[in-house]
């Protein structure tokens, strides 16, 4: 018997999401799309009350393009930033 491939497990995605670490206001570092992102390298900073969290990349890629505002209301778990790591 001949056997099918499942076309799902072999999908490879390029694309990453930065997530936010925590709740507040998201302010940006000044990358620009098309920058190379390095793992643990600062995007942004969350601004909360009486703290400040840096929104750090887990990955190594292309900046595509940020998904936060600058000034915006941030959850924790929220897409910050999407990168192309391919």
């Amino acid at each position: 018997m001949e056997t099918l491939l499942n076309h799902g497990e072999t999908l490879l995605v390029p694309e990453r999401m930065i997530v936010a670490p925590g709740v507040g206001t998201f302010r940006p570092v000044d990358l620009g799309a098309g920058s190379h992102v390095t793992p643990g390298q600062t995007v942004g900073m969350i601004e909360g009350p009486g703290s400040t969290t840096p929104v750090q990349s887990p990955f190594a890629g292309r900046l595509v393009g940020m998904l936060a505002h600058p000034g915006e209301r941030i959850r924790e778990g929220q897409p910050i930033a999407w990168l192309r790591v391919a």
